[in-house]
């Protein structure tokens, strides 16, 4: 009978250490899990602070882009004008409407930022 009890008390002990081991063994698992979706997340973070410099890059250049372009269109409106026998100085005309249209153009895009973010939310 004695034997009997010692050997269900050792399978009970027994139980409990695989018990034991088996949490520990689950616990490990999940602490390795945590640290790779950690990495994961820094990685990605580092990638979507990286797209949107280049975002901002890239809108800084379309801006620029515009402010050209809609400055060409200024002097050739001018000149269309001193054709027509208005006395107006196209290239005092495009210096001036510099300044206007970069500001015209950096408002409009901070508009549409603003729409884009507010729809995005």
């Amino acid at each position: 009978m004695s034997t009997c009890a010692s050997a269900s008390a050792r399978v009970e002990s027994l139980s409990r250490r695989v018990a034991r081991a088996t949490q520990l063994l689950s616990t490990r698992v999940a602490v390795s899990r945590e640290r790779q979706n950690q990495q994961v997340l820094e990685s990605m973070n580092r990638r979507a602070e990286s797209q949107l410099r280049l975002q901002q890059t890239v809108e800084g250049l379309s801006a620029a882009a515009i402010t050209y372009y809609v400055v060409g269109l200024v002097g050739y409106a001018a000149k269309g004008l001193k054709a027509l026998g208005w006395s107006v100085n196209a290239e005092l005309a495009m210096a001036l409407s510099i300044p206007l249209d970069a500001l015209a153009t950096l408002l409009g895009m901070r508009h549409v930022r603003k729409v884009v973010t507010r729809t995005a939310s």
